[in-house]
């Protein structure tokens, strides 16, 4: 028979050994919808949907902590304010849809800065299903009729590139519950293509991760053994975007056969805000994402800011 403070001992070990499990790979999704914050606010971006797969990639950079490749593909959805039978001809914002196919690399310095890129395939137009995903969608929750759909903007194919650096402020005066970072941010492609900057910072309610670790910017997978891990903190990032091009608004810039484009209001402010959460193999976060006018005012109704929810569920896997 197995004296009792030896099973005691087993015991420990086979929960301290599931616990400390390396979590090397993780899957997940990200849906946005403006009914996240308002059921009035349906306006603007209205649905976003993307399913990500990413994993560690090989590092033999001391300078790099990790490595993270990422696969995602998503779907955006665009309308004016008003969808009712009344307002087809009076949009505010064209009609369409973006759906894509993305591959990209992400560098965790030990310093705690980040580099992303990633790359994206895709269409907006007829061939993104956006008027089909929204039909169905509204369908499915009793939602109302969506009207207009018929003014969509024509197909354009998209080829993207994104990049993203962010750097720790302040990093010799150490804090465990609070820190800075600077934020830019770059899309070049057929769809978008314009420039962002601005300020990031964590508030922790338990002790902050490194960045290298965090779900802040999806670093939670690793190679090393990881012991009951927790993660929870407000985060809040306001920032000014020039935006050089935006088919969504602008049609496709390689004919002008859509039926409705309005011109860019390059400049904005934008905002987001939210609170992130990790509990060992679950990721979770909501966010609040403002952004600034977009486009000209189209002297049919006063085009606005808008703000919309995003909701993020994420599993690591061995």
């Amino acid at each position: 028979m197995i004296p009792k403070k030896t099973l005691s001992i087993i015991l420990i070990l086979i929960v301290t050994s599931v616990f400390a499990q390396s979590k090397t790979s993780e899957i997940g999704f990200i849906t946005d919808n403006d009914l996240y914050t308002s059921s009035k606010n349906d306006m603007y971006y209205t649905n976003g949907l993307e399913l990500f797969y990413r994993f560690l990639s090989k590092n033999e950079n001391t300078k790099i902590n990790k490595k993270i490749t990422e696969f995602r593909i998503g779907q955006y959805i665009y309308n004016p304010r008003f969808i009712n039978e009344m307002a087809v001809y009076r949009n505010d914002r064209p009609f369409t849809g973006y759906l894509f196919a993305e591959a990209g690399r992400s560098f965790f310095y030990q310093s705690e800065s980040v580099l992303k890129t990633d790359f994206q395939l895709g269409y907006m137009g007829p061939n993104a299903f956006g008027k089909e995903t929204q039909e169905s969608f509204h369908h499915v929750i009793g939602y109302k009729n969506v009207f207009g759909w018929e003014n969509q903007l024509t197909n354009a194919f998209a080829v993207q590139v994104h990049v993203m650096y962010s750097k720790k402020l302040f990093p010799t005066k150490h804090n465990n519950f609070i820190d800075l970072h600077f934020q830019s941010e770059a899309n070049l492609g057929t769809v978008f293509t314009g420039v962002s900057t601005g300020f990031l910072t964590r508030i922790g309610f338990k002790k902050l991760l490194p960045i290298y670790d965090s779900n802040l910017h999806d670093a939670s997978v690793s190679f090393e053994p990881q012991y009951n891990i927790r993660e929870f903190y407000f985060y809040a990032m306001p920032s000014v975007n020039y935006q050089f091009y935006d088919a969504t608004i602008q049609g496709s810039m390689f004919n002008n056969t859509s039926p409705v484009t309005f011109d860019l209001e390059p400049l904005r402010f934008n905002a987001e805000f939210g609170l992130k959460y990790r509990h060992n193999n679950f990721n979770m976060s909501y966010s609040f994402i403002y952004r600034g006018r977009e486009l000209k005012d189209p002297g049919i109704d006063t085009n606005s800011g808008y703000f919309f929810g995003s909701i993020r569920f994420g599993y690591l896997l061995k």
